[in-house]
Formats: structure tokens, C-alpha cells, sequence
């Protein structure tokens, strides 16, 4: 599993790796059956907010990731030998109104379970501020806090984990409409390099410095509710340069790459941003599928009989806003609800109510199989896939397949 990593960390520019940033089943199942067909790894991650000692938002610790994970990948017979787990902005982030001692504190009890749990590729980051910090953190703080962190993770890890340092992305969870976007300097790179290896040095940890293999920087791509933000290759030239010319520099992680054209993932990985995160687009595309899904249901099913799962989703999300409501407001809230590139919808699919309005849209449509003419109304690709004998009419292998599109394109770009 190392070997082939560090093939794409030294591959400079010619390949790269996709981070899978979900926790749904079927997302996973998708990266797991695009990946089977794939040499190299297979790279899934969670966030600090997703999974952590107390749970998350999945209500799953680091070792029930890791086994929710293998289970999947059993059911894809995908060998577990390449898969890669992931920690995301692992840091204080989720108990950041404490006290920085006490938030630190959690933080390194959530950097031991998932070191513990076998997560090999971990991103620190310490750069939010806690609850007696100073407005501004200087960087000098956040890099011993990161550093502080790994050392945690050294003592807890079997063979000792990859690291990824920077922060010049959003925080998790996702950029908010009308956000600020600025490409990182070279300096600003140079400066967070430079003080997260005298961190490391000052807390003995120079053997660990040696897997501080990516930097997070903005490459100049992100996505809000309803817009995205397009790479510009000519706008990245001085960073990409810079890292070409420094010997030491480690490769870059982009994160929020969803919705990207295919030209710019293969742009990306060209200079050097080798590890491309996408996670929303993901349970957007799915979310996409579902919902063509449930219109061909309406179209073949009688009334009495519908999932009326959008009609579900709705009230669910309207009972319990919290994952919506600071993202969407004004007078386009209807639409955002179901439509938004952010896909804040993604964290109703596990509710009960949801969950059986879903088995049974999947049981009406396997009883019934969408007809050709409403599946090229709807689906036109998989459509074209089920005319040509490459996709069974199955809705899951749909919903799958439609994920999968996403994934193609990373899949390209990273020349796998």
C-alpha cells in the first residue's frame, strides 16, 4: 500500500489519486466499483466533524469508518490491500468554542483513534481558533498545535501515517455563497512549509517529517450553493512554479475540486496538484440520480403505491434544518433545498423515514424497471450504457453508475 503511494507522490505530474470525501454507502460502493477495475489505491476519507471519538455527525468513531468501509468493499470484492483511510482536517475544529488546552485535548484523543484504527494519510489542521485564542492565530501556534498532533499520532500508529499540512481551504463542511477566493502565494506556501518543519523538529519528530508528503493550498477551484469557480491554470503559475523549483516541496492536495471541468482535473494533476479531493459533487451526482429515479416513478407507478420520497426528504429537512438552514436563505431557499451544488441533502439520507422511503422507490423500480424512452428522458447516459450491454436496468446500478460518471473524470485526469 506505501509502495504504491509514493508512486504517485514521485510520479510528479503524471498521476495522481482521487480522495473519496463521503461516508454514504452508495457513494462508496460507486469509488469501490471504479476502482476495482483500476491498478493503484483506492482513497477514502473522513472528516473531524464526520467521525470522531463521539461519534460525528455519521454517529461513527475512526474504527467503525474503517469497518463500515471493509464491508462495502467486501460486498465491490475490492482487495482491502488497496484500500487507503483517510483523516481530514483533523484538529480541534469540532470543540473549538472550548479553551485551547481543552480542545487540544480532544483533538489528540481523536488523532489516537484514528491512528489506531489504521488510517495511514492524516491532515492536520490546527489553524481555527478556540475559545481563549487570539483573533488571529499566528502560524507559529498552528504549526506546533499540527506538529503536537502528529506526535500523538507517531505514538499511536502501528507503521506511521502520511501527513498532509496547510489549511488554505475551507473550513469543513464548505465554502458559504459569496465567499473570497485568492490563489496561494508562493510565499504564503514557502512560510507554512518552513514553520511546520522547525515545529517538527522541535518536537523530535524529524523521521515523521520525512511523510509530510502534501501541502493543501488553493489552486484557484471551489464551488458555493450555485456557482463554481473554474481552475485557471495562468492564475496557479507562480505556486505551481515554485513548487516545480523547490527540491523539498511536497506535492499538493486540492480540495473542493467537485464540479470541475475534465480538462482542469487533467490540468490539476499536470501541475502537481496530485491529490484532488471531492466529496458533494459525489452525493450530488447521486442525489441526481435518485431524484430522476423518482420521476420515472411517478410516471410508472400508481399514486398509492410511490416512495414519495422527495416529498419525505422535504418535511424531513424542514423538522430538522441544522444541516441547511446558515446555507441556504433568501428568496431561492426552495430551490436550494434540492438543488444546491453544496448538496447540504446529503446529511438527511440516513434518517429512518428516509431510509424506507428509499428501499421502496429501489423495490417499485426493480418490480417495475424503467422503460427506455423515460430512462433517455432522464438518465440519457445510462440509457446509452443499457442500449450498448454495459449497465444492467437494476435502479441501484443506476444511481451507481451515475456516481460513477463523476468518478470517470478524476479517474482520467489521474491517468490510473
Amino acid at each position: 500500500m506505501g509502495s504504491s503511494f509514493q508512486e504517485i507522490l514521485s510520479a510528479n505530474g503524471q498521476r495522481g489519486i482521487t480522495s473519496i470525501c463521503s461516508a454514504h454507502p452508495l457513494v462508496v460502493r460507486a469509488a469501490a466499483e471504479q476502482a476495482a477495475g483500476e491498478r493503484g489505491l483506492l482513497l477514502i476519507e473522513a472528516t473531524c466533524n464526520q467521525v470522531n471519538q463521539d461519534g460525528g455527525y455519521t454517529g461513527m468513531r475512526p474504527a467503525d469508518f474503517r469497518a463500515f468501509v471493509q464491508g462495502i468493499l467486501a460486498r465491490a470484492s475490492f482487495p482491502e490491500g488497496r484500500l487507503l483511510l483517510g483523516g481530514d482536517h483533523l484538529g480541534p475544529h469540532p470543540w473549538r468554542k472550548l479553551p485551547a488546552e481543552n480542545a487540544m485535548a480532544k483533538a489528540e484523543t481523536m488523532i489516537a483513534a484514528y491512528a489506531k484504527a489504521g488510517f495511514t494519510k492524516i491532515h492536520l489542521d490546527a489553524s481555527m481558533r478556540c475559545g481563549d485564542d487570539p483573533a488571529i492565530l499566528p502560524d507559529e501556534i498552528v504549526a506546533a498545535r499540527a506538529a503536537r498532533l502528529a506526535k500523538v499520532a507517531e505514538q499511536n500508529s502501528v507503521t506511521g501515517p502520511f501527513y498532509i499540512i496547510g489549511t488554505e481551504v475551507p473550513v469543513p463542511g464548505g465554502a458559504s455563497q459569496g465567499h473570497e477566493l485568492a490563489v496561494t502565494t508562493p510565499e504564503a506556501a514557502s512560510r507554512t512549509l518552513a514553520v511546520h518543519k522547525q515545529a517538527f523538529t522541535d518536537a523530535g519528530l524529524e523521521k515523521a517529517w520525512d511523510r509530510v508528503v502534501g501541502l493543501v493550498v488553493q489552486p484557484g477551484v471551489e464551488f458555493d450553493n450555485v456557482s463554481v469557480i473554474d481552475y485557471r491554470p495562468e492564475k496557479a503559475r507562480e505556486l505551481v512554479q515554485w513548487r516545480r523549483q523547490k527540491a523539498e516541496a511536497p506535492l499538493f492536495e486540492a480540495h473542493s475540486t467537485d464540479f470541475q471541468r475534465d480538462f482542469a482535473y487533467d490540468a490539476l494533476v499536470t501541475d502537481g496538484f496530485a491529490i484532488l479531493k471531492v466529496g458533494p459533487g459525489l452525493t450530488f451526482a447521486m442525489r441526481e440520480a435518485i431524484f430522476a429515479l423518482a420521476d420515472i416513478e411517478k410516471e410508472i407507478i400508481a399514486p398509492k403505491d410511490q416512495s414519495r420520497l422527495a416529498e419525505t426528504l422535504r418535511a424531513v429537512m424542514m423538522e430538522n434544518p441544522v444541516h441547511w438552514r446558515d446555507y441556504y436563505k433568501g428568496a431561492d431557499q426552495e430551490t436550494l433545498l434540492f438543488n444546491s451544488y453544496s448538496d447540504r441533502i446529503r446529511y438527511y439520507w440516513p434518517d429512518p423515514r428516509i431510509e424506507t422511503a428509499m428501499t421502496k422507490l429501489i423495490a417499485n423500480l426493480s418490480t417495475m424497471p424503467s422503460p427506455d424512452i423515460l430512462l433517455s428522458r432522464y438518465l440519457p447516459a445510462q440509457y446509452a450504457r443499457i442500449r450498448d450491454g454495459e449497465l444492467k436496468r437494476d435502479p441501484k446500478a443506476l444511481i451507481l453508475d451515475k456516481v460513477r460518471d463523476m468518478l470517470r473524470l478524476y479517474s482520467d485526469a489521474c491517468r490510473i
